[in-house]
């Protein structure tokens, strides 16, 4: 791998990148200008009178044109400053830095679980490809599919938090607090809940990929050669075979963020996912925009590394994402 296809797995993200953060960004800006939301309706309540609500909103910049407040809060986003809140007038940085944390910890174990259990059930899959354990598998990963993650939220809870109580209910302990061991304790009911549809979908094209990859010619030709099933499979028809899984991943994060929100309120955790519903709720509009900025900058830097994996395992599959 030259660091010419390195440069060329990176470039292409980044170039769409630019134009979908400026358009999301703007258009979370021009909804708020015609939704008519202000900040005075949050602070004054009932109290708001024209004058009253005219002097906050000038207090806020709110009073210029529309244009010279988007340049100004890009500006400011450039510089990692994604203003104040409405609701409370705290720095949105400082409270998504904090909540992010808790929303990455449930995400970020959820995917780790999706890549080794999906992992070992696809390799399973393609080992015994047209078996009794390969429809099994199938089986499996169909119904982990279709399971909502409120629905297996709730049956953990009932059965490993209520029932056994082997595992905390709700609540969330950072690793600085309580250490690596009691904060995996508290992440992972909710880590689980979120992993099913990750695992059938790292199985099921990881076994896709691999069933292709054992017929291709290279394959054929390892084996003439005389190479060992174990060196002809893990060393040459999974590095061909793993990039539908790895693609999957860079979908697969997204829906993790966002099934966040569903699982943080059936866990008690507040996360980055219940901070952007109460805040959409409220109508905060600075605190729901910094919410989108962070979601934009989390997606786009693992769908990077995605395709720098990619371009790793295949330069043609690198070069098509």
């Amino acid at each position: 791998m030259t660091v010419r296809s390195i440069a060329a797995s990176v470039i292409r993200p980044v170039a769409v990148f630019v134009p979908v953060f400026l358009l999301a960004t703007f258009l979370t800006y021009l909804l708020r200008d015609l939704s008519g939301v202000s900040p005075a309706h949050l602070q004054l309540g009932e109290n708001a009178t024209p004058e009253l609500v005219a002097q906050i909103e000038k207090d806020w910049g709110l009073d210029r044109p529309f244009f010279a407040q988007y340049a100004d809060w890009m500006g400011g986003v450039l510089r990692g400053d994604l203003g104040n809140s409405w609701w409370n007038g705290t720095e949105i940085s400082r409270i998504l830095f904090d909540k992010a944390l808790v929303s990455l910890s449930v995400a970020g174990l959820a995917l780790v679980i999706g890549i080794v259990v999906g992992a070992i059930l696809g390799l399973i899959a393609a080992l015994r490809r047209g078996g009794v354990v390969d429809r099994g598998i199938t089986v499996v990963t169909t119904a982990l599919s279709v399971m909502p993650p409120f629905v297996v939220g709730v049956a953990l809870v009932a059965v490993f938090a209520v029932g056994l109580r082997w595992f905390p209910s709700a609540g969330y302990v950072s690793p600085a607090e309580g250490g690596v061991g009691l904060w995996l304790w508290y992440i992972t009911l909710p880590a689980v809940a979120l992993s099913f549809d990750t695992v059938a979908d790292v199985a099921r094209q990881l076994r896709t990929g691999l069933t292709s990859a054992l017929d291709e010619n290279y394959i054929v030709g390892a084996r003439v050669r005389g190479l060992s099933p174990q060196r002809v499979f893990f060393g040459h028809a999974l590095r061909g075979g793993a990039g539908p899984a790895v693609a999957v991943l860079g979908m697969k994060f997204p829906a993790l963020l966002g099934g966040a929100i569903v699982t943080e309120a059936i866990f008690g955790l507040s996360g980055y996912g219940q901070f952007a519903a109460d805040s959409a709720l409220r109508g905060d509009v600075p605190a729901v925009q910094g919410a989108l900025v962070v979601s934009i900058v989390l997606v786009v830097v693992f769908n990077l590394l995605v395709n720098i994996v990619l371009a790793r395992l295949s330069p043609a599959a690198g070069r098509g994402v």
